[in-house]
């Protein structure tokens, strides 16, 4: 038996709708972290994909990926109701991941990408692969 969404039609598009692609909650811990560490960064970029942050001397460009909308193998459950549009959409989101690392990387940059439960539950430890690579580029 199929389970149906618990929200109107007009409620779950107004949830939908409040979802941001940039300056979540995430983000702005790493990013707070990283100024306060000494490490300074730029945002506004044209750069493909529009990484989240961006270290232009050292040729690094930073993700943090939703664990539901970039596929999380740890977290990421498809939803139950209108299955086939959401794999579909997920798959499709993946894939732009991968291109858009591929783009970054034939044009001489360096990406890291972390989840969003990585920056939450394990920030050290982000903010030392962060340093580490941008150590290895002033070598």
């Amino acid at each position: 038996m199929r389970m149906s969404d618990v929200l109107t039609p007009s409620q779950r598009k107004y949830c939908m709708s409040r979802i941001r692609g940039k300056n979540t909650k995430p983000e702005l811990h790493f990013r707070k972290v990283l100024w306060a560490g000494g490490f300074r960064y730029r945002l506004k970029n044209r750069l493909a994909g529009k990484p989240d942050i961006v270290f232009p001397g050292k040729h690094l460009v930073i993700f943090v990926d939703g664990c539901f909308w970039h596929g999380c193998p740890e977290h990421s459950q498809v939803p139950k109701s209108n299955r086939g549009f959401w794999e579909e959409k997920l798959a499709k989101n993946k894939a732009r991941d991968q291109e858009v690392n591929a783009i970054l990387m034939q044009q001489g940059w360096k990406v890291l990408r972390f989840w969003e439960h990585e920056i939450k539950k394990a920030l050290p430890e982000c903010v030392e692969r962060v340093a580490s690579l941008i150590q290895e580029t002033e070598e």
